[in-house]
Formats: C-alpha cells, structure tokens, sequence
C-alpha cells in the first residue's frame, strides 16, 4: 500500500533564506511545531534525528537517511518505523523561486509498506495538520529572517 500527502506554502522571503532557516536543525526547537527537535549533518547518507509531534499524536523519533541535497532547492530523507518495507516515509522539502522573488515550498511525504493501509486516516488528519503546522511556522520564521536582513 501506498499513500501521499502534498502541502505548499508561499514565503515571501528567498529561497536561500528558507533553505538557511529548514537546514537549521539545530534550532527546530525554537519555532518548528511538527518536528520539535532535529540533529545531525545534512549530506547524503548521513542519518538524523528528528523527534516528531503530531497535533494530538505521541511524539516519536525517527533516524532517517538523508537522499537528496541541492542547497536552496531540494532536501529529502527516508525513514522506516521499524524494518524496512512495514512503514516507510520519504520526506522531502522543495523550495521553487517565485518571480517576486519569495520561494514556493511544496511539502511533501511518500508513504509505503504494509502497515500504510492502517495508518491512512491518521496520516490525513494528524500528519496533514502538522505539515501544515511546520509549513506555517517555517514561513513566519523566514520571514522574519529576512525582514531583518533587509
């Protein structure tokens, strides 16, 4: 079984910024309400971790792999709950430039394994709300970021 969500948000900040304050894993704590803490260094290969808190979910940390990084455009990881093929979720971030000069995120998560059937309705309801969360705070984060450059 297989399962998708897509977010988007637009940031009226550049997609350098946005990219500065996603990558900032370090500071996830400050303002990212989906993923509360995040650690580790983001290259190819590398594993996280990032402590995860759905809108009225248990808090869970996961360890993904990293699988794409194209500085101020894509960051991507996957991760397994368990062994791989039971439920797995390949997280990934883009950030497209807008002609104003803000940054279109498209927030996106591929689900597969066979325990995605049971979880479907969670991931529609809680999962969804908290891409959303962090598509929200991340914009307000940005933002502010570069009203402060500016």
């Amino acid at each position: 079984m297989q399962h998708e969500l897509n977010t988007e948000i637009d940031i009226d900040a550049s997609p350098e910024t946005v990219w500065n304050v996603l990558t900032d894993l370090d500071h996830y704590s400050e303002w990212n309400p989906f993923i509360t803490e995040a650690s580790g260094d983001i290259a190819v290969g590398n594993k996280l971790t990032n402590r995860m808190q759905t809108p009225g979910g248990k808090a869970m940390t996961i360890k993904p792999a990293v699988t794409a990084v194209e500085p101020a455009q894509t960051f991507e990881w996957l991760g397994h709950l368990g062994v791989p093929g039971v439920f797995d979720g390949r997280h990934r971030f883009e950030l497209q430039a807008t002609p104003s000069g803000g940054t279109r995120l498209l927030h996106t998560e591929h689900f597969g394994g066979l325990l995605v059937r049971f979880a479907r309705k969670t991931l529609d309801t809680q999962t969804q709300e908290g891409f959303e969360a962090m598509n929200t705070a991340l914009k307000t984060r940005a933002e502010a970021v570069a009203g402060a450059q500016s």
